[in-house]
């Protein structure tokens, strides 16, 4: 008489010793990005934030935001390069929070994998904890989930969610915007992290270009250039906020600059800016050239050098400009608010873009 082996969690897929290692592995690098208000270490089933901290506000407004990174992880994957991508799915969740002028308080993970490979998930965790340090909050826990059967072994994915806070009266939005306002452009770092099923479709299926080729307008390995991390600018726009007076941010993302400066102007306005007042770094040409992609289409999708828009009254601009200077941050005045007039958009784009 044969005898069988019953099934396990193991034999389906899941293995749980190297879940466990992960979290051993990622727990030196979660203890970099804290805060004072932290309870507790991780492995308990909930992070823990003293609220008491927000005592010292006389109406606190928490902000909340979740998301991703897109297909850039697939970049991530086929380059086996792991330790960058936290920093987008920072920079994607902290950046929208700081938009409404909440400062970042604290942030959880998502990390879903077909395999774990626990050093792979500790350096995912190791970019993001990194991320939380240059945004100013702190990385309060997460969850790792292995899915065998859904995903491939080395296939994975990241999600995050965060909250911030910001004084009711220092709320920043439409409602603060005037007619003769400046826009303020701070410059991307690169595509960030919007639009790379476009990039991916134009530049490595119909353009046949390797990752390792280095090319010679970008100066780097065009893998190098797509795992640019996202520039993070929570803590620049709140320096800003300290120093002058903001009445909006715009965080450049998904749909471009046009789309998302229109998200915070309010309907009897009108923002405009100047595309000559700036260059697009060279891997916008170069998706733009090698795809023959019309220019509304790539604004649409791509950031085109712009991360981040800060909307000051006139008087503010010179003060915001040398606070920015000051932290390391590329950015100019690009454009102004008017009245709507005739026109049917919140937010346009004139000119060309400078050689």
């Amino acid at each position: 008489m044969s005898e069988t082996t019953g099934a396990s969690y193991a034999a389906a897929g899941v293995d749980i010793e190297a879940g466990d290692r992960a979290v051993e592995l990622m727990k030196e690098w979660v203890k970099k990005a804290q805060r004072p208000e932290v309870l507790g270490g991780l492995g308990g089933f909930a992070g823990l934030f003293d609220a008491s901290a927000l005592k010292n506000y006389e109406r606190p407004l928490l902000a909340s935001a979740t998301d991703g990174v897109g297909t850039k992880v697939d970049i991530a994957r086929q380059l086996g390069v792991y330790d960058t991508i936290g920093h987008d799915l920072v920079a994607m969740v902290m950046d929208d929070i700081v938009v409404c002028g909440a400062e970042p308080l604290f942030m959880t993970d998502y990390i879903c994998v077909g395999k774990v490979h626990p050093e792979r998930v500790a350096a995912i965790v190791k970019g993001i904890a990194e991320g939380c340090v240059l945004a100013g909050c702190a990385l309060v826990g997460g969850e790792t989930a292995e899915h065998p059967g859904l995903l491939g072994e080395d296939d994975f994915d990241v999600a995050g969610a965060g909250t911030g806070v910001v004084e009711a009266d220092r709320l920043l939005g439409a409602d603060r915007i005037r007619t003769g306002d400046a826009v303020i452009a701070m410059a991307s770092s690169g595509l960030h992290s919007n639009g790379y099923s476009l990039v991916r479709h134009v530049l490595l299926n119909q353009a046949g270009l390797a990752l390792d080729a280095h090319i010679e307008e970008l100066g780097r390995t065009l893998g190098e250039e797509l795992l640019e991390p996202t520039k993070i600018y929570s803590l620049d726009c709140l320096a800003m906020m300290r120093t002058t007076e903001v009445h909006a941010f715009s965080h450049v993302t998904g749909g471009g600059l046009a789309a998302n400066l229109a998200r915070v102007v309010p309907d009897e306005l009108h923002a405009i800016v100047d595309r000559s007042t700036w260059t697009p770094g060279p891997i916008f040409d170069l998706v733009g050239r090698t795809g023959n992609v019309e220019r509304l289409e790539l604004e649409k999708t791509l950031n085109m050098g712009v991360g981040m828009i800060a909307i000051v009254p006139q008087e503010s601009t010179e003060v915001a400009l040398a606070t920015l200077a000051d932290r390391g941050v590329d950015a100019w005045v690009a454009g102004e608010i008017t009245d709507r007039g005739e026109h049917t958009t919140g937010a346009a784009l004139i000119g060309d873009y400078a050689d």
